[in-house]
């Protein structure tokens, strides 16, 4: 279905997957909203029944990188806490060889040297590690290196 409207895709088009329980031998889940966004294929073997496409990402803003969890908002929370950048930053999500690589680009404040920026950038990489399990490489730049939005930020680019 189409995760804004809420409305059904015709097959073939990409979208949220929803999962639908309607016999009495399962949980009586009627729909299952899962945030995966894939597509339907038709079936091979058996015409009727359609295959699910890999799935390409999430409806919502949460990342799942080798199999953990997170949200941009445990990213930022970590952010704030590192002494020394500021609260703009950017999540990238690449996959170069089949493995989910989290790339967090941030900024300096203004007061720090940029011969702390290694430093900075260990400290946040330790962080992400401990406290969300999430193996993370942080890349700190100059402040104002990251791009400012007006409205919602965009805190996720999902380059896989």
């Amino acid at each position: 279905m189409d995760p804004q409207t809420g409305q059904p895709l015709p097959e073939g088009e990409r979208g949220e997957l929803v999962l639908t329980s309607l016999t009495k031998q399962a949980f009586p889940v009627i729909r299952y909203r899962t945030g995966d966004l894939t597509r339907l294929l038709p079936g091979t073997a058996r015409p009727g029944m359609p295959r699910i496409e890999r799935i390409t990402g999430r409806a919502d803003d949460m990342m799942i990188i080798r199999g953990a969890n997170a949200y941009p908002s445990q990213v930022e929370q970590m952010v704030l806490r590192v002494a020394g950048l500021s609260p703009h930053f950017l999540c990238v999500l690449t996959r170069p060889d089949r493995l989910d690589i989290l790339t967090v680009r941030t900024e300096a404040r203004p007061d720090v040297e940029s011969g702390r920026y290694a430093e900075l950038a260990s400290a946040l990489e330790g962080l992400l590690s401990v406290e969300l399990g999430l193996g993370a490489t942080v890349e700190v730049g100059e402040p104002g290196a990251i791009e400012r939005s007006v409205g919602k930020a965009k805190r996720v680019v999902d380059l896989r």
